[in-house]
């Protein structure tokens, strides 16, 4: 059994993302899930991975655009009006069938909104949000335990169906403190190779 470790569920999911072999973070603070950020800023430099925060959210979606094109794992982070934003982008994501893990820490309400838990972007999720007929696996754990979990089930769903994946909490998860375990990853899924990443490997092996 792994150790269990006291973590706000905000920054369980930026670790739960490292466990899963999360190579590039990009996202721009919202509240409430400017810690997913500010935890990613600190731990990706430490385990040699990527961490940018973008000018806005427009800008860290198609910076997830082009990471996911070349084939690396990557997530973004934000709250409702920045998903909003961040529409169009996941739009071309799902058209371009590329995989990414999406975390929205929703807030309450239209416009701005507030910080107060709400479950008011259910339809944006899992409707799809931006246009055309797209859709995207949707997960909305309950714990904080949960959410460790799903956010490493979404890296390899999204791998799986290479599509966009969103793990969708709220204020009160995002704050919440609970002793979780990083499990080792017993995944029975078959992964397909990422042959169609434009990483520059095409016709010649890597070194």
């Amino acid at each position: 059994m792994a150790k269990k470790v006291l973590m706000k569920g905000n920054e369980a999911i930026g670790e739960a993302a490292i466990h899963a072999g999360c190579q590039c973070f990009f996202g721009y603070p919202i509240t409430p899930q400017t810690e997913v950020a500010a935890y990613m800023s600190r731990r990706m430099p430490q385990v040699g991975r990527v961490f940018l925060q973008a000018e806005s959210e427009v800008a860290a979606i198609n910076m997830v655009y082009g990471a996911a094109g070349a084939g690396v794992r990557v997530m973004t982070s934000s709250s409702s009006p920045g998903i909003s934003l961040k529409s169009e982008g996941i739009s071309y994501i799902a058209g371009a069938e590329l995989p990414c893990v999406i975390i929205n820490i929703v807030r309450g309400g239209p416009g701005l909104g507030g910080i107060q838990p709400a479950q008011s972007d259910y339809f944006q999720a899992t409707k799809g949000g931006g246009h055309g007929d797209y859709r995207m696996v949707v997960y909305a754990p309950s714990s904080v335990q949960e959410l460790v979990d799903l956010v490493q089930e979404a890296f390899d769903v999204a791998d799986q169906y290479r599509n966009p994946v969103m793990v969708m909490g709220d204020g009160m998860l995002g704050q919440m403190m609970e002793p979780v375990e990083f499990k080792e990853r017993q995944t029975t899924r078959n992964l397909p190779e990422k042959t169609w990443a434009a990483n520059g490997l095409r016709g010649r092996q890597k070194s």
